[in-house]
């Protein structure tokens, strides 16, 4: 096996997405470095776009663009505002409210990769013969001596992003550039890098949460859409603790904000274990009743062949999440994962992705938990 990734094997005309933040400006750049004939190109996904970020929050703003415009000047390379709003309302934002009323927990940074930047975009891109998408990711893509490729956790274990880039598929991983991936430096030195490039946004804040949640008040977001509905919080028992404004406003293994106003019987905190959309009823619980044997998921995405039998892996169930022992079986088309150890705040609608060492597996939905100590 070789480390050359796509960049390194002869000169692409690459598209870098260039979101407006330090990592995306600098990927860019060491494109360009490296001899490719790259373009940057922003997505324009906000509906709102004449909206300017709230501190470290939102990005697809007018300012976003103008940063971008500004790092692509910086660099020497053409530069274009692709309009991909409406395809992100409907494949990314309206997923993501239509999950949480079906009282599942989605990850809108991995529908984006699979249905923004690494479909639409891409799809686009090729469209218009560029060889490759490159995006400021902290993953990489090793090119084997057959020819074909894998995603790899990147070179720094703290700033890994493979987990959201695991619904990538082989056709989707052969057009894909990662030029942060094999970097072993901090942020600061990120930072400085881009400052030695003459960036201007060497110093821009990092954008968090939900990008297009500006506020971070993602309750508030969902009860603007699908309206308060109140309903009963309940113990396991079914007996009454309190009440709530809509069943989507919480998340499997959530301690605050459960508004209970008498304590546990045994002091202890109370956890959120169960949604019902259908009775809009929240179950609540101690910490220990949390803890998650074996799961089934489904719609899995692999990053090459599909596995065949029964397998070992790693598994990570969250984008800032450790990594912990599974086996794994793909049934008919739904993948059976057993838990060496329980976990704790698996929800369904987040995705697991697999992992043989740090090359990525693949990925699928969660659809349900079993929680007892049986194990499928």
């Amino acid at each position: 096996m070789t480390d050359d990734t796509p960049q390194r094997t002869r000169p692409l005309r690459v598209l870098a997405a260039m979101s407006g933040g330090v990592d995306s400006a600098v990927a860019a750049a060491r494109a360009a470095e490296a001899g490719h004939d790259v373009t940057g190109v922003h997505l324009a996904l906000s509906a709102n776009p004449q909206s300017f970020r709230t501190g470290a929050r939102g990005c697809c703003t007018i300012e976003d663009s103008r940063d971008a415009r500004r790092a692509a000047d910086v660099i020497g390379i053409p530069f274009y505002v692709w309009d991909l709003a409406d395809r992100f309302r409907e494949d990314v934002v309206e997923d993501f409210v239509a999950e949480y009323e079906a009282g599942r927990t989605p990850n809108p940074c991995l529908r984006c990769n699979e249905k923004i930047k690494f479909a639409a975009l891409l799809d686009k891109a090729l469209a218009l013969g560029f060889d490759a998408v490159c995006t400021g990711h902290y993953a990489k893509v090793i090119l084997r001596e057959d020819g074909t490729r894998e995603l790899h956790r990147a070179s720094d274990m703290a700033k890994d992003q493979s987990y959201v880039l695991g619904v990538l598929d082989d056709r989707q991983l052969a057009h894909a550039m990662f030029p942060l991936g094999d970097t072993l430096t901090t942020k600061d030195e990120i930072r400085a890098e881009a400052e030695r490039r003459d960036l201007a946004v060497a110093k821009k804040p990092d954008s968090h949460d939900i990008c297009f949640i500006a506020d971070g008040d993602t309750q508030g977001f969902l009860a603007d859409r699908l309206g308060k509905a109140e309903g009963d919080i309940v113990d396991e028992a079914g007996n009454r603790l309190g009440t709530h404004e809509g069943a989507f406003g919480y998340t499997i293994g959530q301690r605050k904000g459960l508004r209970i106003g008498t304590p546990a019987p045994d002091g202890k905190p109370r956890y959120v274990l169960d949604i019902s959309p259908v009775t809009n009823t929240v179950t609540v619980g101690p910490a220990d009743s949390l803890d998650v044997h074996a799961l089934r998921a489904i719609k899995p995405r692999w990053c090459g062949a599909a596995p065949t039998g029964p397998g070992t892996y790693t598994a990570q169930l969250r984008a800032h999440g450790s990594e912990t022992e599974v086996r794994a079986e793909l049934v008919g088309e739904s993948l059976e994962v057993s838990f060496t150890e329980p976990v704790r705040g698996v929800a369904p609608g987040q995705a697991i992705v697999l992992y043989d060492g740090t090359r990525v597996v693949g990925s699928a939905t969660i659809a349900s938990t079993v929680r007892e100590a049986s194990a499928v």
